[in-house]
C-alpha cells in the first residue's frame, strides 16, 4: 500500500488469519470504514476523509508482525509498528505552528516542552508503542542527517514521538522495531488514503476492550468566504467496553458475544478477560487554517469533546494527549515566519466552526479505527477480538441511527 509497509512472517500470517493480513496489505480504498456501514456523523469530510486532506500532509506506516506463542523477550512475538506524519511533506525543512492539550497525562510525547515554550516544532510526528520511543527518536535524528542540510540539523534534535502501550500483544521489552522500519515509514509517506486499524503504531493496540489502532477523518469548514480543512489522525489504546458509544448509542453494552479461551488464556473481548490497566490515546490535528500557537492550543482542547462523544472518561492511568498544528503558519529554520492570513480571536464564527470540525473528525476517527481493526492473536496466545460489525449495524438500525446505504 502506498504509505504503508507490512513486515510479517508466514507463521504469524496464519496466526492472525490470512484475511486480516490481506486486508492490511490491500489498498486503503478496500478497507471498510464507519460510513460504509451507515454510521451517521455530523459535518462534511474531505476527499479522503483523512488527515491527508490537509494539503501538504503525508502519512507513512510500517507494521511489524512476527512470531507466535509464548513471549520470549527479544524473540517475540512482535505486534508493533510506527506511524509517521510529515506536516509539510517529507522534503520540507520548515517548522509549523503548534499547540497541545493533555486530557490525562500518564503517557509520553517527546518534544512537547518546545511546543509549550515557542509554539512550534520541526520535522515529522511519530506514533508508536511505548517500548519503541528511544529507537524512534534516534532513527528520526539519523534520518534527518541524510535529509536535512547540516546547518539546519539543530532544529531536529528534539523529535516529536508519542507512545501508547502495546504490552498485551507485543514484545515491548524486546525492541522488535528497527531503524530500517522507521526509515521505511518516513520514506514511504504519501498523501491520499491512509490505512487504518491495526497498522503502523496502532498494530498492537486495544480500544474499548476491542482490537483498536489507527484511525483518521477530516472536515471541510466554509465560513466567511474562506474554506479550511481540519484533519485528525489518532492512535487508540484506551477506553472500556461498557463506556463505548457510537452515534449516541451505548453499543458496548448491547453487543452480545462470548469469547473463547486461547491456549488457556482468556481472550480480551466482551464478556471475557479484563481491560488493561494502562491505557493511552494520541490525537494529531492538522489544519490549513492560519492559526497561532495559542489558538492551536484551544483547538487541541476540543478533541476531548470528540473523545467524550464515544464514551471515554479518560481513566486514571490513561495517557490521553493531543497535538495540533497549522500548515499555513510556517517558520523557516532561520526564524522567518510565513502566515497566510490571520484569524482574529474574536472571530467566533470561524473559531467555532474549527472547534466543531475537530470534535466531529475526532469522533469519526475513533469509530473508523474500531471498524477497520481486525481480530489479532499476539504474545502468550492472547487474542483480541474486533468490534463485531454486523452487531454494530443491527444495534444502530434498531435505534433508528443507521444511514441507508445505496
Amino acid at each position: 500500500m502506498k504509505g504503508h509497509i507490512v513486515k510479517t512472517d508466514l507463521r504469524a500470517a496464519f496466526t492472525l488469519g490470512l484475511a486480516a493480513l490481506f486486508l492490511a496489505a490491500a489498498p486503503a480504498a478496500a478497507q471498510e470504514r464507519a460510513r460504509d456501514l451507515g454510521v451517521p456523523f455530523d459535518g462534511t469530510p474531505g476527499e479522503f476523509n483523512a488527515i491527508t486532506d490537509v494539503p501538504g500532509v503525508e502519512v507513512g506506516q510500517t507494521t511489524v508482525i512476527k512470531g507466535e506463542g509464548p513471549l520470549d523477550i527479544g524473540r517475540g512475538p512482535a505486534r508493533t509498528g510506527v506511524t509517521i506524519i510529515h506536516p509539510l511533506g517529507k522534503d520540507s525543512v520548515d517548522g509549523v505552528a503548534a499547540g497541545r492539550a493533555v486530557i490525562n497525562g500518564t503517557g509520553e510525547w517527546t518534544g512537547m516542552h518546545l511546543v509549550d515554550e515557542i509554539g512550534l516544532f520541526f520535522g515529522p510526528v511519530a506514533l508508536t508503542g511505548s517500548g519503541n520511543v528511544g529507537l524512534v527518536i534516534q532513527s528520526l535524528m539519523d534520518w534527518s542527517v541524510e535529509h536535512v542540510p547540516a546547518p539546519l540539523l539543530v532544529t531536529r534534535v528534539l523529535p516529536v514521538v508519542g507512545e501508547t502501550l502495546d504490552s498485551r500483544l507485543n514484545d515491548v521489552f524486546g525492541h522488535p522495531l528497527s531503524r530500517e522500519d522507521v526509515f521505511a515509514a518516513l520514506d514511504s509517506a504519501a498523501s491520499g488514503p491512509v490505512a487504518e486499524g491495526n497498522v503502523g503504531g496502532g498494530t498492537g493496540m486495544i480500544a474499548y476492550t476491542f482490537k483498536g489502532g489507527v484511525g483518521t477523518a477530516s472536515r471541510i469548514v466554509e465560513v466567511g468566504g474562506k474554506r479550511y480543512t481540519v484533519g485528525v489522525l489518532l492512535q487508540a489504546n484506551h477506553g472500556n467496553r461498557d463506556d463505548l458509544r457510537i452515534a449516541g448509542i451505548p453499543v458496548g453494552r448491547e453487543i452480545e458475544q462470548n469469547w473463547p479461551e486461547i491456549n488457556g488464556v482468556a481472550a480480551i473481548g466482551p464478556n471475557a478477560g479484563e481491560p488493561q490497566d494502562k491505557n493511552s490515546l494520541l490525537i494529531v490535528i492538522a489544519t490549513d487554517a492560519p492559526l497561532m500557537p495559542h489558538q492551536l492550543r484551544r483547538v487541541a482542547r476540543r478533541a476531548a469533546m470528540g473523545v467524550g462523544r464515544n464514551g471515554s472518561t479518560a481513566g486514571n492511568l490513561s495517557g490521553e494527549m493531543v497535538l495540533a498544528f497549522s500548515t499555513t503558519n510556517v517558520s523557516t529554520p532561520g526564524g522567518e515566519i510565513h502566515i497566510d492570513g490571520m484569524i482574529a480571536d474574536t472571530d467566533s464564527d470561524t473559531m467555532n466552526a474549527l472547534f466543531a470540525a475537530v470534535v466531529q473528525a475526532t469522533e469519526e476517527a475513533l469509530v473508523n479505527q474500531l471498524v477497520a481493526s481486525e481480530t489479532m492473536t499476539g504474545a502468550n496466545g492472547v487474542k483480541v477480538y474486533a468490534l463485531p460489525r454486523d452487531q454494530l449495524v443491527e444495534i444502530l438500525a434498531r435505534h433508528n441511527r443507521l444511514v441507508p446505504q445505496d
